[in-house]
């Protein structure tokens, strides 16, 4: 779907990275869902991505999960359904636990303007998220993506984020020149809107207690 970024323009606030907070925060203590009544009934692909502190170093904080779709979900649902899934079942990291709540960030990256590379090559660093998909050595598809600011923060070349989505697929063997060019390549853009624990508290949300 291709989805103009004018469209999403109104979807900036943060009040969808708040609602993922409320989400997983009622999670975590077995309450009922938050009222999503804030929410925009926009229909979107959608990721939502959780940084956690280490209080004892000053490093930035740590990716601790990072899950969504690229099919086009209400917002509403599809917020509810990724803040949970990014938190608990990422299968790099252990689930979110009570304790590390205080200490998380979170990120709705809403992805626009999709369009089918010429080659793997055809995207920008910083400007695009890609999504490659390709035939691994058994015939079956393959795909994997990385959001627009992924290959600028890890400091990559276009070939080494490139490479580097062929690992995330699953893909175990050398990757070669033939096998870049064989491959499908989608960029995409985002609207991301980020917001802070300390945020979510002062946001005073009616199911929030004191952690």
């Amino acid at each position: 779907p291709i989805v103009k970024m004018a469209e999403a323009d109104p979807l900036r606030s943060k009040d969808l990275p708040l609602f993922c907070f409320s989400v997983l925060y009622n999670h975590l203590h077995g309450l009922p869902p938050p009222s999503a009544d804030k929410i925009p009934a926009e229909t979107l692909p959608l990721f939502v991505t959780w940084h956690i502190s280490n209080p004892k170093r000053k490093a930035p904080p740590a990716l601790r999960g990072c899950i969504g779709t690229f099919s086009p979900e209400p917002l509403p649902q599809g917020l509810a359904e990724y803040a949970i899934t990014s938190a608990m079942r990422d299968s790099r990291f252990r689930p979110v636990t009570r304790e590390e709540f205080p200490l998380l960030d979170c990120a709705v990256s809403l992805l626009v303007k999709f369009e089918t590379g010429a080659d793997y090559l055809d995207w920008e660093v910083g400007v695009h998220g890609i999504r490659i998909e390709f035939l691994n050595e058994k015939g079956v598809r393959r795909s994997a993506t990385y959001l627009p600011e992924v290959a600028r923060e890890q400091g990559w070349t276009k070939i080494e984020a490139i490479d580097s989505l062929f690992a995330k697929s699953g893909f175990r063997g050398t990757v070669t020149e033939e096998m870049r060019r064989g491959l499908t390549l989608t960029r995409y853009q985002s609207v991301k809107v980020h917001a802070t624990h300390d945020e979510w508290l002062a946001a005073q949300h009616p199911s929030a207690q004191p952690v």
